[in-house]
């Protein structure tokens, strides 16, 4: 059976998990805090069971997700745990704590229905995601949950927020699961996989899939290649000699706060970019805008107008057809014979993004997704050759050197932060170096000869995290958080301990 087949293993010990040594050692100590803040919490309760989802690195094929492109992340070790318990209640709540005394403890109503109040941002938002987007599956399964129940639930996260190695991801995929579970609800991967991508939808973020795709379905020793529509993961095979260094640039992307400028502006434009091409190319503007909703969606055209100049590249038609100037919102109704806010119309964090935008740049966006989306299989392709481990490594670092440059010039989604800390870290001997996540702050990865992981490790803390130390940004006891080697992790899991 294939590998998205498959439910969601369920073990009974924390060591098919965590392997052994210090990992196992700190998973079993999340645990016993876990549960002693359930006690405090809940009247000396404790978990019926527990879930947890991991974070994520993506390594190449930036913002190409929610274009219809796969994507090749691999997971890390940090995850959030969830420990839940059903409760009988004549009125029953939603009741959400965490082992971190900064969160404090949200209530909400045991009501499916209920809306999330977006203008006031609280973290129990991410389980309420989770928790509505489960009763709509079900309800769609035939499933039945019968009344709501309360819950009691308390959250132990280690993905550092912000940072771009998907946090929120990793809560709304152990929250949701965790439900499941407490429901005794068992589906295949690939369909957890889709539905915890619709159920951050509900905090306003018009995110792609990768996400919640690598976080459910990661295997140990393996980067994946995510393919949508259907969701597929296949496994690849890092060559050996060469390890991920993530280190976190200290600029925070909260990117559910900034969205309409920044995350969905971008899906906003990538959307216009597609609809125009696909006018441009021949198709009535009525059945572009009713149509195309992504740049995959006109892929076959654009290259289909290339082949007449003996090429398979989409960009000879984005190069042909779109202009390198900035767009107004009147340069592109007068192209598609419509007003750009009845082309979102059912969308609101669309039309936040039209109030907000200024302009777009649809040649600049069209141009980085085509371009993304080829490395993304260059990527794997140089894995699979035949190549030694030496060259294979030298043409990935090449790749995500390349992929960084069309973030940050084509896509703009880089900081000043990020392009210090990825030179900082070209200079120090990685052999690629790139933003990953969302950008606009968060985390670079680099790709690093194991050999000089210490050393490199180091040279970042003299070059990029000491004066920040002494400028009392961060504190130097927590270097470990912001800077790490990482080898690709295991998935999502039940855990009835």
């Amino acid at each position: 059976m294939a590998h998205e087949d498959l439910p969601i293993p369920i073990f009974s010990s924390l060591a098919p998990v965590y392997g052994d040594g210090s990992s196992l050692e700190e998973a079993e100590l999340r645990i016993k805090n876990l549960k002693s803040k359930f006690a405090e919490l809940f009247d000396g309760d404790q978990p019926d069971l527990f879930a947890r989802s991991p974070g994520r690195v993506n390594l190449i094929g930036e913002h190409i997700d929610y274009e219809g492109y796969s994507v090749l992340p691999m997971a890390i070790r940090q995850d959030t745990i969830v420990g839940i318990k059903k409760r009988s209640d004549s009125k029953p709540l939603l009741r959400i704590g965490n082992v971190n005394d900064k969160y404090s403890l949200c209530t909400y109503p045991a009501d499916p229905n209920q809306e999330i109040d977006l203008k006031n941002h609280k973290w129990g938002h991410y389980f309420i995601c989770g928790y509505k987007g489960f009763y709509e599956f079900a309800k769609a399964k035939g499933f039945d949950l019968g009344a709501p129940v309360g819950l009691d639930v308390v959250v132990d996260g280690i993905v550092p927020t912000g940072s771009g190695l998907s946090s929120s991801a990793a809560f709304v995929c152990s929250a949701t699961i965790a439900i499941m579970a407490a429901f005794d609800a068992k589906y295949p991967k690939k369909e957890i996989a889709q539905l915890t991508c619709e159920c951050e939808r509900h905090i306003g973020t018009q995110s792609g899939g990768m996400d919640q795709a690598i976080s459910i379905m990661a295997k140990a020793g393996f980067a994946e290649l995510i393919d949508f529509n259907p969701i597929r993961a296949s496994d690849v095979k890092l060559p050996a000699g060469g390890s991920f260094v993530i280190a976190h640039s200290l600029a925070e992307s909260q990117k559910a706060v900034t969205a309409a400028t920044n995350y969905n502006n971008r899906v906003v434009e990538c959307r216009l970019a597609a609809i125009v091409l696909a006018i441009k190319l021949g198709m009535r503007p009525k059945e572009a805008v009713s149509n195309v909703k992504t740049l995959s969606d006109v892929e076959g055209l654009c290259v289909t107008f290339a082949g007449k100049s003996g090429s398979t590249d989409p960009f000879v038609a984005v190069k042909e057809f779109l202009h390198e100037e900035p767009y107004t919102a009147e340069d592109i109704e007068k192209i598609t014979e419509e007003s750009l806010t009845s082309i979102f119309t059912n969308s609101a964090s669309s039309l936040d993004v039209l109030r907000a935008a200024k302009h777009f740049k649809l040649f600049q966006r069209a141009s980085h997704v085509y371009s993304e989306a080829r490395r993304v299989h260059d990527f794997r392709n140089a894995v699979l050759s035949n190549s030694s481990d030496e060259d294979i490594l030298k043409r990935l670092g090449d790749l995500m050197n390349d992929s960084h440059y069309s973030c940050s010039v084509l896509y703009e989604c880089s900081c000043p932060e990020l392009e210090e800390l990825v030179k900082v870290c070209r200079d120090n001997g990685a052999l690629g170096a790139r933003l990953t996540g969302a950008g606009w702050g968060g985390c670079a990865v680099a790709l690093v000869k194991e050999s000089i992981v210490p050393q490199f490790i180091l040279n970042l803390k003299e070059s990029f995290y000491q004066s920040r130390i002494e400028k009392g940004i961060i504190n130097k006891n927590d270097l470990g958080l912001y800077v790490f080697a990482s080898k690709p992790s295991n998935g999502a899991a039940i855990l009835k301990l």
